[in-house]
C-alpha cells in the first residue's frame, strides 16, 4: 500500500515537474515587421529603454511603460510582472528576460517574450493602451480532470470571477487571483492579468477571448497558461502563487480587549479621558498647520504642473520649415479639406510617415492660443485607439498648426451623408463604428487621467482609419472637468447636436456628449444628417422622426434603404439606445459605459425612452424650444 502511494506521487512530482518545463521554455516572438542593424540609432535606443525599465527603482508595482527616441527610431516598450512576486524578483525577471529577448530577436524591431512572472515587450509601433489579445499561445497539462463536467463547473465561475476582478482593477495593477474546491478534494487555483494601460473593457475582452481558447482548444485539463500580449491566464489544481495574494486584506483595527473592573477600570478612564482631551488639542493645531501649508503646497505643485505641461508641449514642438516642406508648401493638391477653422493638408515627414496638418485660422475660435494651446495640451495627454493621436504643433508668427497621425478614410460624414460611398457601409461596419465611438467616450469620461467634455461631437469629426475604425479628433472646444458638471457664457459647438441644458444655460456635463452620440448614432443608422433631413420642410428633424416612428411601431422606416442588414434585432436596439442618449432630461440619458455594456449584451433590458427635445436654431443661436415641432 506504502509503495502503491510513493508510486503515485514520484509520477504526480513527475509530471508536474514536465509540465513546469514546458511552461519554463520562455516562449517569445520576433515579429518580421521591420528590421535594425547591430551599430543603429534604434538599437541603441532598445538597450536604453530596456535597461532604464529594469533598473528602475522608483515604480514598485511591477508595471513599466516607456519610449525612448524619435519618429522611426523610436522604441516602445512594455514590462509586466506577475503581481505576487516582490520588487527585486521582479526587476531580476525583466532584466533577464530582457537579455534573453535581444539574443533570441537580434535584429527584429519589435519582439515580446514571456517568463513565468514577467513580460517584456517593445515596438517601433505605438502599443500603449492597445488591446492585442493575438498571438495567443495555449500551454495546458496533458492530464483530464477526472469528472470533465463537474471541473469545467467550478472552473468556468471562478475564471468569470476573477476576469471582473483584474478589469477592475487599476491603472497600475489588472491581476487577481483565487481558488476554489473541485471534485475529489481537489482545488483549483487561478491567476489572471492584463497590462495596466488597457482599460476595464478592453481587459475584459481580452481575457474573455483567453477563457474562450480554454474551453476550445483544452476542455477539461487539469491546468493550462494561455498568454497573449495583452493579458496572461493560467489555472493549476496545485498552488503556483504567493498565497498572500490570495488573502483579504489585514483589519486596520486591533481586536478590543476587555474592560477591566474595580478602581483599577476606573484610573484607567480617567486617563483615557485626559489623553483624549490633550490629543483632540493636539489635533485642532495639526489641522491648523495642516490647512496652512496645504495652500503653499497646491501652489507650489500648480506651479509644478505648469512646468511640467510646458515641457511635454515642447518635446511635441515642430518647426515651421519642416512642415512647411512636408507638405509641399501647403499645396491644393495635398488640401484634405477644410472649415471655419482652416484647412487640413497631407504631408510626409523626411522618415516618410504621413501626417495630417491642421494650419488654423486666427478668425476661427480655434486659432486663438487659448483653444490652440488647450487642444495641444489635452490631445498630448490622451492616447487611445479610438482617438486621433497629436504628433505635435508649430507655432511660429501667426501661424498655428497640429500635426496629427494621418487618418486615410477621411471623416465619417465622407460617407454616411453621400449617397453613393454610404452604400460600403453595411450594418456590420456601422455597428463597428458606433461602438468605437462609445469606447472612446468612455476613456475621455471615465478611464483617461482627465476627465474631458468633448462638446463637438459630430459625423465630421469622426475620422476613420485604414480598417475604418473611428477616431475622435477636434479637441479645440473640449474641456477638462474636475467636478461632474460646468457651465459657460461662451457657447461652442454645433448647433442640432447641442443638448437643451448648454444650448440654453450653458450647462455642460458628460450627458452633453451623451446626446450628442445619440444624435449622431441616429445618422449612422439612417445615412440622413440631422441638420437636414428631408422632412424639414414639414418641421420634423431626424431625431423626431426617429421619436415618431418609434412610437408607432416602426423604427425600421428610419433605416437607410441602401444598407445591407442581415438581423435588424441588433439594428433596432441601437436605434433604442440612440432615443436613450437624447433624452431631455439628464438623469434620463445613459453614461458611456453603459452605452458599451448595452451594445454588446442583448440580456440588458433597456429603459423605456420619452420624447425627445425639440430646439428650434436660427443663424443667431437658440430662439425657442422647438427645432422640430412634434408632429406625433
Amino acid at each position: 500500500m506504502c509503495c502503491s502511494r510513493l508510486l503515485f506521487f514520484s509520477c504526480l512530482i513527475l509530471i508536474l515537474h514536465l509540465f513546469a518545463v514546458t511552461l519554463a521554455q520562455d516562449p517569445y516572438v520576433c515579429s518580421d515587421k521591420g528590421n535594425y542593424t547591430s551599430n543603429s540609432t534604434y538599437r541603441v535606443n532598445l538597450n536604453t529603454v530596456l535597461a532604464s525599465m529594469s533598473s528602475n527603482t522608483k515604480i514598485s508595482y511591477g508595471f513599466y511603460n516607456s519610449s525612448v527616441g524619435e519618429n522611426s527610431d523610436q522604441v516602445n516598450a512594455i514590462a509586466l510582472c506577475r503581481g505576487d512576486i516582490g520588487t527585486d524578483e521582479c526587476r531580476s525577471c525583466v532584466n533577464a528576460s530582457s537579455h534573453d529577448l535581444l539574443q533570441y530577436c537580434p535584429n527584429q524591431k519589435e519582439a515580446i517574450i514571456w517568463y513565468t512572472t514577467c513580460m517584456v515587450r517593445y515596438s517601433n509601433r505605438y502599443i500603449f493602451g492597445v488591446l492585442e489579445a493575438n498571438p495567443l499561445y495555449s500551454f495546458y497539462n496533458t492530464r483530464n480532470a477526472s469528472d470533465v463536467d463537474g471541473f469545467t463547473q467550478v472552473l468556468r465561475p471562478l475564471l468569470e470571477r476573477l476576469n471582473n476582478l483584474a478589469a477592475a482593477g487599476s491603472s497600475t495593477r489588472k491581476f487577481a487571483v483565487g481558488s476554489e474546491t473541485a471534485q475529489d478534494y481537489q482545488t483549483i487555483h487561478a491567476l489572471l492579468m492584463c497590462t495596466p494601460d488597457l482599460d476595464e473593457l478592453d481587459c475584459k475582452s481580452c481575457l474573455e477571448q483567453t477563457t474562450a481558447e480554454v474551453f476550445s482548444c483544452c476542455y477539461g485539463k487539469q491546468g493550462g497558461r494561455y498568454i497573449s500580449p495583452s493579458c496572461d491566464l493560467r489555472y493549476e489544481i496545485y498552488n503556483f502563487y504567493d498565497p498572500i495574494a490570495e488573502a483579504p486584506p489585514p483589519s486596520l483595527l486591533p481586536p478590543s480587549s476587555p474592560p477591566t473592573e474595580g478602581k483599577e477600570g476606573n484610573s484607567s478612564r480617567t486617563t483615557i479621558a485626559i489623553v483624549v482631551s490633550a490629543v483632540g488639542s493636539l489635533v485642532l493645531i495639526i489641522i491648523g498647520i495642516f490647512i496652512f501649508y496645504s495652500r503653499v503646497i497646491r501652489k507650489t505643485e500648480e506651479k509644478v504642473k505648469t512646468m511640467h505641461d510646458m515641457s511635454t508641449v515642447e518635446s511635441l514642438r515642430f518647426d515651421f520649415g519642416t512642415i512647411t516642406m512636408a507638405t509641399d508648401n501647403f499645396s491644393d493638391e495635398n488640401k484634405l479639406g477644410g472649415g471655419g477653422f482652416g484647412a487640413v493638408y497631407k504631408g510626409m515627414l523626411q522618415n516618410e510617415q504621413e501626417i495630417a496638418v491642421k494650419r488654423l485660422s486666427m478668425d476661427s475660435g480655434q486659432g486663438r492660443d487659448t483653444e490652440f494651446g488647450n487642444e495641444v495640451l489635452l490631445v498630448a495627454r490622451l492616447q487611445h485607439r479610438n482617438l486621433v493621436r497629436l504628433l505635435g504643433f508649430c507655432s511660429e508668427g501667426n501661424e498655428r498648426l497640429l500635426i496629427y497621425e494621418f487618418v486615410p478614410n477621411a471623416s465619417l460624414d465622407r460617407f454616411i451623408f453621400d449617397p453613393m460611398k454610404r452604400i460600403q457601409l453595411d450594418w456590420e461596419m456601422r455597428y463597428k463604428i458606433i461602438e468605437g465611438i462609445a469606447r472612446g467616450l468612455v476613456y475621455l469620461h471615465e478611464d483617461s487621467q482627465l476627465r474631458i467634455i468633448h462638446r463637438d461631437l459630430k459625423a465630421s469629426n469622426i475620422l476613420l482609419d485604414e480598417r475604418m475604425n473611428p477616431k475622435i479628433s477636434d479637441f479645440g472646444t473640449a474641456r477638462l472637468l474636475d467636478q461632474t458638471q460646468g457651465n459657460t457664457r461662451r457657447i461652442i459647438g454645433t448647433y442640432g447636436y447641442m443638448p437643451p441644458e448648454y444650448a440654453m444655460q450653458g450647462n455642460f456635463s458628460t450627458k452633453s456628449d451623451i446626446f450628442s452620440f445619440g444624435v449622431l448614432l441616429l445618422e449612422i443608422v439612417s445615412g440622413q444628417s440631422n441638420s437636414s433631413f428631408p422632412n424639414e420642410q414639414i418641421g420634423e428633424c431626424l431625431t423626431s422622426y426617429a421619436w415618431k416612428m418609434w412610437r408607432e411601431g416602426t423604427p425600421l422606416n428610419l433605416v437607410d434603404l441602401t444598407m445591407r442588414v442581415n438581423s435588424t434585432v441588433h439594428l433596432i436596439r441601437c436605434i433604442h439606445i440612440g432615443l436613450l442618449c437624447v433624452q431631455e432630461n439628464i438623469a434620463d440619458r445613459p453614461t458611456a459605459a453603459s452605452v458599451v455594456l448595452m451594445l454588446s449584451s442583448q440580456s440588458i433590458t433597456l429603459a423605456v425612452p420619452g420624447r425627445p427635445p425639440f430646439l428650434m436654431y436660427s443663424g443667431n443661436g437658440l430662439d425657442k424650444s422647438s427645432e422640430c415641432s412634434d408632429k406625433s
